[in-house]
């Protein structure tokens, strides 16, 4: 599932394409992904003016001139592909085209900029809502500080985390502890602070939480500095891969020596709630 460097990166790839700019027509090829769309969805989005393009955790956020936000997820597989742009974002490795059989949503903008949601397992959803409305919606409600904002720091975390008995890798992934955060991108960031992903969360000291604010910062800044990690389908607007992967500290590389300098520990890996936990055990406490 795309993480949140990977959805920072389609966001800048198509802002250029849509903020200021007026959709000439939307189109959907089935009635629902995930869920069903809204009713009249294409119609609605059909004549809009797009004034902004933001992000919240993993939700791509398109403000409309009507009032009305344009959220997509993109689940598991979905992908925002740019047909008939003048440049492509990235400077990647390049996917192979989408197929277009799994095609759901094509939205023509205005000087003839084409956009396809290419979704094969259909884990992604789109909703129109209502500007007023945002911050009481269920799938925003309750959600935590960005991981890349001012609100996110030691002393946050330190508040957040006070007498929590949970590790501290499933505070981080609790989405109303941080808005955003993956598995990846927390066990790179816990290695990168030296602490270990099981400790619970309450344990962690002051001087530590010093370290993992600005680790989870940085991680996430050099994600999406090289446009996020490509794991399985994933892939950015202009169909380029991500680079991190090339960079993964602990994730995937059990048994491999710790690229901690000076540290000889060799990675371990385990599996808590179905997820996989990388880390080294000698220089994570």
């Amino acid at each position: 599932m795309p993480e949140l460097p990977e959805v920072e990166t389609v966001r800048r790839g198509l802002a250029p394409l849509l903020v200021g700019k007026f959709i000439a027509r939307a189109q959907t090829k089935r009635a629902d992904l995930r869920f069903p769309f809204p009713k009249r969805f294409a119609a609605r989005l059909s004549g809009r003016r797009v004034e902004a393009l933001t992000r919240r955790a993993k939700y791509l956020l398109a403000e409309l001139d009507d009032g009305n936000i344009w959220v997509t997820h993109l689940g598991m597989t979905g992908r925002w592909s740019v047909v008939g742009a003048e440049q492509q974002p990235g400077d990647f490795y390049y996917a192979e085209p989408p197929d277009p059989a799994h095609t759901h949503v094509i939205v023509e903008m205005e000087r003839g900029a084409r956009l396809e949601f290419n979704d094969p397992r259909r884990f992604g959803y789109m909703d129109l809502i209502a500007r007023d409305a945002f911050d009481a919606h269920p799938w925003f409600k309750g959600l935590g500080p960005e991981p890349l904002g001012n609100a996110f720091h030691a002393p946050y975390l330190a508040e957040a985390f006070a007498g929590k008995k949970a590790n501290v890798k499933a505070a981080l992934l609790d989405q109303r502890v941080v808005a955003g955060l993956g598995n990846i991108y927390v066990v790179e960031a816990l290695h990168r602070a030296g602490i270990a992903p099981a400790r619970a969360a309450g344990s962690v000291s002051r001087p530590r939480l010093e370290r993992l604010a600005p680790a989870i910062r940085e991680v996430l800044e050099e994600a999406i500095s090289v446009g996020g990690s490509t794991l399985s389908d994933y892939a950015a607007v202009d169909g380029a891969q991500g680079g991190f992967q090339q960079r993964f500290r602990v994730y995937d590389r059990e048994g491999e020596r710790c690229a901690t300098p000076k540290c000889n520990g060799a990675i371990k890996r385990a599996v808590h709630s179905g997820r996989s936990t990388f880390w080294c055990a000698k220089c994570q406490r």
